[in-house]
């Protein structure tokens, strides 16, 4: 037996589940709808403190890893099942669990032989969050770190280096204090043990002092971990653009809500279309009787037209009449049918020009399609645990620009989108500003989901990309939240979830490119590399010298290097 299983703490792993599942639902409460940001670097060094301390063994730090994902997912996906019921909820905090018992086996052995345990345990955090983004049907980005920053002082940090680079110094800044209060600790205990030593011990102690050595320099490098990661955070917010300079342009989005609640929240044939329409025609009153000032543009959300207006004459005519009552082109969501299946669409309708009716003029279809929702992979598979089987759909993945060119009164506006669920994903978001986008559309429909958090988490992931691509972002959600956010993240105004309602507001335009959309993928691929490195050069060290950061019984080691 190695001295580090010998220690009490490789013996009684039991507190370190305790502190790890307390540390996975204290991640859950720096998430909306609740938001206590700090919270999250507070969660993540208590995560590094239970796979360090005592030198657990790699079992024990996957083990450790997936309570405290059961810890944060359980309650945090609640919404996948609400009404569909519990298997399909637990299923996937199950899933995701596992690989945060990957990510704690692979941070036990970096956290053993490396004097930059803190910085490592970041990059494999990041290396995982980016497996977890990508396998398997396309990943699943949710509960990303950096997604629980919007009210929190690092959330700046995202213009630089993406939300990659926000779950990386979120998850630096834990385990740097968490380095140093375990070497404080580990110090401390040292030195009341020696007070009791024999002159014999004590001499015996002074023919290891590089052991000392390796403990300043492991204050140092937590230190200087920790320094940076705040300064990168105060750096960042002093350099952001103020986000009112430039061009405005005056956006209305229109929340109709649906008939009801549920899977089939459509059903009622034409009922969220006619909506959206009356809505709207309450927006063309108010300004015409002076109540409120014309916009520019008008935003619908996702499945807004629940009947294709390309293939329905009725439902053409309500949009068109829609945009004839307003004079502003609307950019509304729909599904059109296909071969060998239907997308999900965005469609630009043009305001009558005394000439010509409106119509379409522009389209997007989703590039990025929901496994379980929008199609089903292993359909045959998981029919045989759910009767929902059958409702997922078979939607085809668009291609081709993230954006759609608006005309408006000052002239073609392109209008980035990305669609839902495609908001999680780093690429969306950043196509859409690459592509010339210089405000972001996010047509959504969360009514499947009832009063729970997830219009709150999916809200919470447009503010970080606001200000991850220095856009405005404009929400239109079927049922709630809706919002218009500035491209430093701010909501200038939000609905409530099931109510009816039109928000409206100038919204900055841009044409420049943060940092993260220039760089692009690149800082997230550096860091899963340094990842691997980190791990392989870990698990090449011999383990039985003294390791940072750890607390262990000085008999059993010196056992250990008598022998």
């Amino acid at each position: 037996m190695t001295a580090a299983e010998g220690t009490p703490g490789a013996r009684r792993p039991w507190w370190r589940l305790g502190a790890a599942l307390v540390g996975g639902l204290l991640l859950y409460l720096a998430f909306p709808p609740l938001g206590w940001w700090l919270l999250t670097p507070v969660a993540l060094g208590i995560l590094y403190a239970c796979l360090v301390v005592g030198r657990p063994s790699v079992r024990v730090g996957a083990v450790t890893g997936f309570v405290f994902g059961l810890g944060f997912f359980v309650p945090l996906l609640p919404w996948i099942g609400e009404f569909v019921g519990p298997l399909p909820w637990l299923a996937l905090a199950v899933v995701c669990a596992v690989y945060l018992a990957l990510f704690g086996a692979m941070a036990t052995v970096t956290g053993r032989v490396s004097a930059a345990a803190p910085v490592a345990f970041a990059l494999v955090w990041v290396g995982v969050e980016w497996f977890r983004s990508s396998f398997p049907f396309g990943g699943f980005p949710w509960g990303a770190a950096a997604f629980s920053q919007t009210r929190g002082f690092f959330l700046p940090v995202a213009r630089w280096v993406g939300v990659p680079g926000l779950s990386f110094v979120l998850a630096l800044t834990g385990a740097s204090v968490a380095a140093l209060l375990i070497t404080i600790v580990t110090r401390r205990r040292e030195d009341l043990r020696r007070a009791g030593d024999t002159p014999e011990e004590k001499a015996r102690e002074l023919r290891w002092g590089g052991r000392t050595i390796r403990l300043t320099g492991a204050v140092v490098v937590a230190a200087a971990a920790a320094v940076f990661a705040l300064a990168a955070a105060g750096i960042a917010t002093v350099t952001a653009p103020s986000p009112n300079d430039g061009p405005t342009l005056r956006v209305a989005v229109v929340q109709g809500n649906v008939p009801r609640l549920g899977l089939d929240f459509n059903a009622q044939r034409r009922a969220v279309l006619d909506n959206h329409f009356r809505e709207t025609v309450r927006l063309a009153e108010d300004i015409a009787a002076g109540k409120r000032a014309r916009p520019d543009l008008i935003l619908w959300p996702e499945n807004a037209s629940d009947i294709s207006p390309l293939d329905n004459a009725d439902a053409a005519r309500i949009v068109s009449a829609a945009v004839t009552a307003t004079g502003v082109p609307i950019v509304f969501g729909t599904v059109l049918p296909g071969d060998p299946g239907p997308s999900n669409t965005v469609l630009v309708w043009e305001a009558d020009d005394g000439v010509a009716a409106p119509a379409p003029t522009g389209r997007y279809d989703k590039h990025i399609i929901q496994p379980f929702g929008e199609y089903l992979p292993w359909r045959s598979f998981f029919a045989k645990f759910s009767s929902y089987a059958d409702q997922a759909g078979n939607f085809q993945a668009g291609t081709g620009p993230a954006v759609v060119q608006v005309p408006t009164a000052a002239g073609t506006v392109p209008v980035g989108v990305s669609t839902c669920w495609e908001v999680a994903f780093d690429r969306s978001p950043r196509q859409a500003a690459r592509d010339g986008g210089q405000l972001v559309f996010v047509p959504t429909n969360n009514a499947t989901f009832g009063h729970t958090d997830m219009t709150y988490q999916q809200l919470a992931m447009s503010q970080v990309r606001a200000v991850e691509t220095g856009r405005s972002v404009a929400v239109a959600a079927t049922s709630g939240i809706s919002a218009l956010l500035t491209p430093d993240g701010r909501a200038i105004t939000s609905s409530e979830i099931f109510t009816p309602s039109i928000l409206e507001a100038d919204l900055p335009l841009r044409t420049d490119q943060t940092l993260a959309v220039r760089l692009g993928p690149w800082p997230q691929a550096v860091m899963v590399v340094g990842a691997l490195a980190a791990f392989l050069f870990a698990l090449g060290r011999r383990t039985r010298f003294y390791t940072l950061f750890s607390i262990r019984d000085s008999a059993a080691e010196e056992g250990a290097h008598d022998r």
